[in-house]
């Protein structure tokens, strides 16, 4: 099961710890949704996500100001006596003291933001599935061409790196080299990036080791990207047959999704980085609606009629 430290959910979202005498270092957050417990603080607890992080906005906090004391310190009891990650305020408010006490007592972290409510779970739900997301790590270079996500693969020593450095140098930027981190953040959309060791380096054989963000500048890389097409380099087989038209796409999945696949032959004096970009900007025309192997077939069809 994924899961993320709540000590790194905090400090992304730059929230302030109203316990800060307590050790979270071991809190872990496995849950990619948040739960407003508006209901349990009327004392519904059927059906309660109590593994989620519960996120305290204006109307509980007012709403629990209208309890009686001792029903209130009631549903302070009941809600915190579940194994919650954490609890966070929104709009800077500050819990009431019986609220603090009983937290400390039942050992349950209590943060507080300045952001509105919604706004503030639309930011933590995103970042949760973002991060808790299913997730796998393949041998390739991930490329931001023309704003499409090219994931270069195919086997060691055959021009993956070689070919993405010719792509920086034109302008486009790099996502990851060697190891692509693959995460499914919904069933139609994988996100690529870099492990965090290797981020913004790229390795050439013959020269080594390049840090890409010092060489070409800020505007050469990107921490991560949608992979919207992968192409994967194999030397050249005389013995095969390559599409030469593109009427059908071919799909490799990923994490249970399909992305379209293309296979190069490598042969001496094919220029990698423009056929790269050429996929790239053909990919772009199909999302637009135009599809250029669909109109010459549709041409070639018109003019047999015609003959006929």
């Amino acid at each position: 099961m994924q899961s993320i430290a709540l000590t790194a959910i905090a400090e992304k979202l730059e929230l302030k710890s109203l316990t800060p005498e307590m050790n979270i270092e071991n809190i872990e957050i496995v849950e990619p949704d948040i739960n407003r417990p508006a209901l349990q603080l009327a004392g519904f607890f059927d059906h309660f996500d109590s593994g989620r992080v519960q996120v305290i906005g204006h109307v509980e906090h007012t709403f629990v100001q209208t309890l009686e004391k001792d029903v209130r310190i009631k549903r302070y009891e009941q809600l915190l006596s579940h194994n919650l990650p954490c609890v966070i305020f929104c709009r800077d408010l500050i819990p009431d003291q019986d609220f603090m006490d009983i937290a400390r007592d039942k050992n349950i972290p209590v943060f507080s933001t300045g952001k509105v409510t919604f706004p503030f779970i639309a930011e933590i739900v995103a970042l949760l599935y973002r991060l808790l997301s299913p997730s796998m790590t393949v041998h390739g270079v991930l490329v931001d061409v023309y704003g499409e996500g090219i994931l270069i693969m195919g086997e060691s020593g055959i021009g993956k790196s070689e070919a993405a450095l010719e792509l920086i140098r034109r302008g486009h930027r790099l996502v990851a080299d060697d190891v692509v981190e693959l995460h499914r953040v919904t069933p139609e959309q994988l996100i690529g990036r870099s492990p965090d060791i290797t981020r913004h380096f790229i390795e050439v054989r013959g020269i080594g080791i390049l840090d890409v963000k010092t060489l070409f500048g800020v505007g050469s890389v990107k921490d991560e990207h949608p992979v919207d097409i992968v192409i994967k380099f194999e030397d050249w087989d005389r013995e095969r047959k390559y599409d030469r038209l593109g009427l059908e796409d071919e799909y490799m999945e990923f994490l249970g999704n399909k992305v379209v696949a293309h296979a190069i032959p490598i042969r001496p004096g094919r220029n990698l980085a423009v056929i790269v970009e050429s996929a790239a900007i053909n990919c772009r025309q199909k999302k637009m609606g135009y599809n250029a192997a669909q109109e010459l077939y549709k041409r070639v069809q018109e003019n047999i009629n015609r003959k006929k």
